[in-house]
């Protein structure tokens, strides 16, 4: 939609997505962005085949895939943006 030296406007389906530059920008180490999905290893066989890499946590079960199995059955992987942002799709039972 629109690129200037402030900020990037994208649509999503029927959402504006406005982001901000910021000059003194530092990636924060937790999650900043994440979405929830019907089929968390699709979505992850999708991004990998498109080279993005997964975040692969030590305690992550899956470290082939970097999804991460809770006790409560939710499923969540997590991956980088190219700044550096922590983002993550995560399926809900």
């Amino acid at each position: 939609m629109s690129h200037d030296q402030y900020a990037l406007v994208v649509r999503a389906g029927e959402n504006m997505i406005r982001i901000v530059k910021s000059p003194d920008f530092a990636p924060l180490r937790s999650t900043v962005l994440g979405w929830e999905v019907r089929d968390v290893e699709a979505v992850v066989g999708w991004l990998i085949g498109r080279g993005v890499e997964t975040e692969k946590y030590p305690w992550v079960q899956d470290q082939e895939h970097g999804i991460w199995s809770t006790p409560s059955g939710d499923k969540v992987a997590w991956f980088k943006d190219p700044d550096g942002n922590v983002l993550s799709a995560s399926q809900h039972h």
